[in-house]
């Protein structure tokens, strides 16, 4: 037990260098590009990269959760999955070579056809990667994982900023997933070169595709419902408004994916290896959704009050469209935090049929709730506040079959670890409303500063003082002990 917890403790802790310094430069990359490119470059670019998830989605077809899951697996097993990977990879990246023009076509953007081809490439590097990078999680290499990410992550900025002041205008915004999908590929196969073989048994394979097929299903419809927005609003909204909506979404996705990628790729590799311990895992679970609700319902609050600064001073007055949108959708981060560690749950206790069923919820109700803003409503700030309604909807039916199906227990045992962090915000949202009210600048960095001295210290206070004091402890001394 003890080791389980020092290893998660050093993944997370591994991770976190990384996703930070990757927020950073990101952010960097972002704000310089923002301000070289216009709003409509970055909607095709958006088209065109919801297309290139789908298909890596089909290529992985679940093996990376089931090369975790499953440490039997001989390297005679691993090479007939590899195999099996890059013939799929390779035919898929081929059809979406030869169709560009027909996607091109279909959103009237005739940069899209030359994109699409270009992406052809980060399609088959990704797709038949997904093996040997599955194995890098399996075996734990966290440190590794860190530091790829990293070098791949400063390389990449900097070449695409440099093809952007050189002119390259949207091509600028592709040179990042080319380059790498291309590098993680050779760091990936030199660490573990599988075999290729032109012909190979899967019979062995069988009684894993069960638990791949649920994997593979879950990640589908999980798509669909988190790029259904993209697809819509480009289509029968327009590149612009799309623009203004990607860039939205993807400031409010920064914290997530730098807080969920630093916590959520950890678990089910680490907790794979108590097996399907239910007593064990349902305490895991509850810490975790504590730890991750303490950070995301304030955080929420605070991207809320401070949306029109972070929009302008990242992205430029040209921007500020963004603004209403963006603020709709930092209401949601809270929840997609907690709901985010969620899968690995599903996952571990080996119920990826479960996991199937609230992702197919969750596609219909995002679906409805962005065709309700596309069509009926007509405006991407509509959208916005369907999706916050349908991630809350999707929370209480997530957790509420996680209980009763793996836990047996009620919902209100999970809700209970909430009340504090809601609690905590909903203080930051008077104190943040009447700071905002008291003191109020022209100049956005003056303003976001002081939102910023009012938030964190009061954070702090509350996260001290409000029982969580001797679990920061705890993680202190245990982080110095693994050191």
């Amino acid at each position: 037990m003890k080791d389980i917890k020092s290893q998660l403790i050093s993944g997370v802790f591994f991770t976190a260098i990384a996703k930070y310094a990757n927020l950073i430069i990101s952010l960097i990359v972002t704000a310089v590009l923002a301000r070289l490119l216009a709003p409509d470059q970055f909607g095709v670019v958006a088209i065109a990269t919801v297309a290139i998830a789908f298909l890596n989605l089909i290529a992985d077809i679940g093996l990376s959760a089931t090369v975790i899951q499953h440490k039997e697996l001989d390297q005679k097993a691993l090479g007939a999955l590899f195999s099996l990977s890059v013939y799929i990879t390779f035919f898929l990246s081929l059809i979406f070579f030869l169709c560009a023009n027909v996607f091109a076509s279909f959103y009237g953007q005739p940069e899209l056809r030359s994109i699409c081809q270009w992406l052809a490439l980060s399609l088959l590097f990704s797709g038949i990667t997904v093996v040997p990078n599955a194995l890098f999680y399996r075996d734990r290499l966290f440190k590794a994982i860190a530091l790829r990410s990293l070098v791949i992550q400063l390389i990449g900025g900097a070449i695409s900023v440099a093809a952007a002041y050189k002119g390259y205008g949207v091509y600028a915004l592709i040179i990042n997933p080319i380059f790498s999908s291309l590098l993680i590929f050779v760091i990936s196969y030199a660490k573990y070169p599988l075999k290729f073989t032109f012909r190979f048994s899967l019979a062995a394979l069988r009684p894993i595709f069960s638990y791949s097929f649920y994997q593979f299903l879950f990640n589908l419809i999980n798509y669909f419902s988190r790029n259904a927005d993209t697809l819509l609003i480009g289509k029968y909204l327009g590149m612009i408004p799309l623009g203004y909506y990607d860039k939205s979404y993807r400031l409010m996705s920064l914290p997530l994916q730098n807080i969920t990628q630093v916590i959520t790729p950890v678990i089910h590799p680490i907790l794979s290896l108590q097996g399907k311990d239910l007593g064990y895992l349902h305490r895991v679970n509850f810490k975790l959704a504590s730890f991750l609700a303490l950070i995301g319902f304030p955080l929420s609050i605070f991207l809320y009050f401070c949306s029109q600064e972070l929009i302008l001073l990242f992205f430029g007055d040209q921007w500020e469209h963004a603004i209403p949108t963006f603020k709709i959708l930092s209401l949601t981060v809270g929840i997609q935090l907690v709901l985010s560690s969620s899968g690995s749950i599903f996952q571990t206790a080996g119920d990826t049929r479960s996991l199937f069923i609230c992702g197919l919820f969750s596609a219909v109700m995002n679906v409805t709730g962005i065709l309700l803003g596309v069509f009926y409503f007509r405006s991407i700030e509509a959208v916005a506040q369907c999706l916050l309604i349908s991630f809350s909807i999707n929370f209480l039916q997530t957790y509420w079959l996680m209980y009763r199906i793996i836990f047996k227990e009620s919902l209100f045992v999970f809700l209970s670890c909430l009340w504090k962090p809601i609690f905590f915000a909903g203080l930051l949202a008077i104190l943040l409303y009447i700071g905002g009210q008291w003191l109020h600048w022209e100049q956005p960095l003056y303003n976001f500063l002081f939102k910023s001295l009012l938030f964190v210290p009061s954070f702090a206070v509350l996260v001290w003082f409000g029982g969580y004091r001797e679990a920061i402890k705890q993680f202190i001394n245990r982080k110095k002990t693994s050191l």
